[in-house]
């Protein structure tokens, strides 16, 4: 892969929201190169096995044991990538891996990070443009800060008049939360709003909803949906959901 050597390195790649069409050229000439692929278990279970590649698929809950997985294995000589979806940048491994080298015994290995296109802009995409103007990503998940460090940037979000863009919305363990934040976000923004629910993106199993946040429910995401809230100035055309570039 063109910028990569040919010693032992890891290249941290982002496979896209699920169309198997999305997924770069760079990514695949990487995964082509590859003796290692790691990965979290349905992101690595994309990745078609072959000769000479061994795959380590892992929990969702072990980022940082996979990411010093892969750098030991590049420092022994392997070419390994980390997959994510989307982009790795988003919510994903990249900085896990960045963590991970900072305590990195020896030299590091050469580094790489490979961009994929986010579920939050094929979503967008497949929506029309709700994020055509100044917009912000929340996770809404509690895994990785508490739960009011994510409802204080939800409501400065919305006094900011942003577009949103929300990933992990609602999950079994924690289905009261995305209600606490369909509430917190009728609060700032009201309830006309529009707020997309777009499931599955690119996938045979697509559903694509807009409505307003009065009518929202909780019951509308779950972890394969990515939730867009427009800003004051978002509307309709026709099907599509689009923000206008112009503000004020």
């Amino acid at each position: 892969m063109k910028g990569l050597g040919t010693k032992g390195w890891v290249a941290v790649a982002g496979l896209g929201p699920g169309d198997e069409g999305m997924v770069t050229a760079e990514v695949r000439e990487a995964l082509a190169q590859a003796t290692d692929v790691v990965g979290y278990i349905p992101y690595v279970a994309r990745v078609a096995p072959r000769p000479g590649l061994t795959l380590h698929p892992s929990d969702n809950r072990v980022e940082m044991d996979r990411a010093a997985l892969a750098l030991r294995m590049a420092a022994d000589g392997k070419r390994v990538v980390v997959v994510s979806s989307g982009d790795p940048g988003v919510f994903a491994m990249a900085s896990a891996v960045f963590e991970a080298a900072e305590a990195f015994a020896g030299d590091l290995p050469e580094i790489r990070i490979l961009p994929g296109i986010t579920a939050m802009l094929a979503a967008a995409a497949h929506a029309g443009a709700p994020l055509g103007h100044d917009f912000c990503a929340i996770n809404l998940s509690d895994n990785m800060k508490p739960w009011e460090l994510v409802e204080k940037r939800l409501r400065l979000a919305g006094e900011a008049d942003f577009a949103m863009a929300f990933y992990n919305p609602r999950s079994a363990s924690r289905p009261h939360q995305f209600a606490r934040a369909l509430d917190v976000l009728r609060e700032v923004c009201g309830p006309d709003r529009l707020i997309t629910f777009a499931r599955a993106v690119t996938t045979p199993d697509e559903r694509i909803v807009t409505v307003t946040l009065g009518e929202a429910t909780p019951e509308m995401a779950d972890m394969r949906t990515v939730v867009i809230v427009g800003n004051s100035a978002t509307r309709r055309v026709g099907s599509w959901v689009y923000t206008p570039r112009r503000a004020g």
